[in-house]
């Protein structure tokens, strides 16, 4: 989904809504929604706000050892009294830090 899709659902959650390419003039808007259609700027300064906000995920999912590298990691540091796995999540929090 869009960064604009996302956009609409939490500027109007559970609201029911569709349109053609992102494209404002052909949003339409469900009749029970009971809440009043957001504006183009709302919804473009929602999912200006989001991308702003959201920076930081897709590098740190890109950046986190894969779930079995971590389970191995917890395995090891139980045995071994260490801390490795939350040393190298730390590490990816630091180095892609929420903005």
């Amino acid at each position: 989904m869009s960064n604009k899709h996302m956009a609409i659902i939490e500027l109007a959650p559970n609201c029911e809504f569709g349109w053609e390419n992102e494209d404002y003039s052909t949003l339409w808007w469900g009749d029970d929604n009971g809440t009043v259609k957001p504006t183009e700027a709302e919804i473009n300064a929602k999912a200006t706000a989001m991308a702003t906000r959201d920076a930081h995920i897709q590098p740190r999912i890109r950046a986190y050892p894969t779930i079995q590298e971590q389970l191995g990691m917890q395995y090891l540091d139980a045995l071994n009294g260490t801390t490795t796995w939350k040393d190298a999540i730390a590490a990816v929090k630091t180095a892609h830090p929420k903005a």
